[in-house]
């Protein structure tokens, strides 16, 4: 996540706020510039406003800003009010019903984060043009999460940190979180976009697994006997092990944790390099789009110093560890996968010099029905070291 500054006074300010703590000036968050903004009212229609700074159109804060629920800016001329992100819920939760105003900010401060990074990935929210899905979301009440037909479901327990918690302990996992549950049903969402539909199968099938295997028997299995002992040859989790879509899930999450942190200690002046952890400093090295230029091999040389460092800190401040994982050989080639998929499916759906995303077309083939250039990966370095110490 990058840092931006306040377009009126020049001042810090981060991504969730809406006011600059400096000048006042009210701040959103412009999905086009992928920005923070300093607004300030035009002076005609109540409710519209310009970016102070930056040339335009009139803009208005999504219809959510009502609850308190989202900081984002859409034209203040089109659309249903609701932002590029918040046009994406097909369901939210009873807001009168005591609790769920409280737990649906939580999910959508989760879910913006999610949006932002496949924005800056430049993958598509909305294949049906293609013939695909269009993502959406439903934030419901007692019910199962999971991922069906492009609609994510998320239980509104899950932004309960007490009952999360106790979900993690019962399941047994190192780590839960919103952001991870999102990014993770995410990723089947994005199986059929860079899988099926651009005919990745077989390719996918070397490296995960055959996928056809029975999902509902795979997870019965998974569920009633745990993983196999052997799982974390092969797997980022023991969940991963369950069934192929869930290894390629549970992959495409741990990927964009990298990503997202990574851009995050970059815009913090944070050196996660061998040489050691610099707060404040200048960056010392090229900066880099991660989610765009960064070779696989240079994100994962930079990943796994700083996930050392951040470890040895929460454990100095008598937390759990930051990132409570250790990637074997295997899951780093799946990662590497996840990479070139990306890039992939991003370098062969761009459109032309001049024309917006928006106005061309998808390239891939319609995806299969109900189903759920990048820079190749060179042998391990660093990471092969670090994880020889690790092991």
């Amino acid at each position: 996540m990058k840092n931006y500054a306040c377009s009126k006074c020049g001042n810090k300010v981060y991504f969730e706020n809406v006011q600059c703590v400096k000048c006042g000036a009210e701040l959103g968050f412009d999905p086009e510039r992928l920005t923070v903004v300093a607004i300030e009212p035009t002076g005609g229609v109540v409710g519209s406003y310009h970016a102070i700074g930056h040339e335009g159109g009139d803009m208005r804060y999504c219809a959510n800003a009502a609850h308190a629920a989202c900081n984002w800016l859409t034209p203040a001329d089109t659309g249903d009010g609701f932002c590029r992100a918040c046009d994406l819920n097909r369901t939210i939760p009873d807001l009168s019903a005591a609790g769920n105003l409280d737990a649906w900010r939580e999910l959508e401060r989760a879910k913006k984060r999610l949006v932002y990074d496949l924005l800056r990935f430049g993958l598509p929210l909305d294949t049906t043009a293609a013939g695909g899905e269009r993502l959406a979301f439903d934030f419901l009440v007692n019910a199962a999460t999971g991922h069906l037909d492009g609609v994510i479901t998320i239980n509104v327990l899950e932004a309960d940190a007490v009952e999360r918690e106790r979900q993690r302990q019962q399941f047994g996992e190192p780590y839960r979180s919103l952001l991870g549950h999102l990014r993770h049903e995410s990723g089947h969402f994005y199986w059929n976009v860079l899988i099926a539909a651009t005919g990745q199968q077989e390719a996918f099938r070397t490296i995960f697994g055959d996928e056809r295997a029975d999902y509902g028997a795979a997870l019965a299995r998974h569920h009633a006997e745990g993983p196999p002992h052997d799982w974390a040859e092969r797997h980022v989790s023991a969940y991963a092990s369950a069934h192929p879509w869930e290894d390629w899930a549970e992959t495409w999450a741990h990927y964009l944790h990298i990503v997202s942190s990574i851009d995050t200690a970059q815009a913090e002046g944070m050196e996660p390099r061998a040489s050691g952890l610099i707060f404040g400093a200048t960056w010392p090295f090229k900066s880099y789009d991660v989610h765009r230029e960064e070779t696989f091999d240079a994100l994962m040389e930079r990943w796994i110093p700083l996930t050392i460092a951040l470890n040895n800190m929460s454990r100095g401040m008598g937390h759990n560890d930051f990132y409570p994982f250790v990637i074997p050989a295997a899951a780093y080639d799946k990662l590497a996968f996840v990479h070139r998929a990306i890039r992939d499916y991003v370098a062969a759906t761009a459109p032309p010099a001049g024309i917006s995303q928006e106005q061309s077309q998808p390239a891939p083939a319609p995806a299969a029905p109900q189903a759920q250039s990048a820079n190749t990966a060179s042998p391990r370095s660093l990471i092969g070291r670090v994880y020889d110490r690790l092991r």
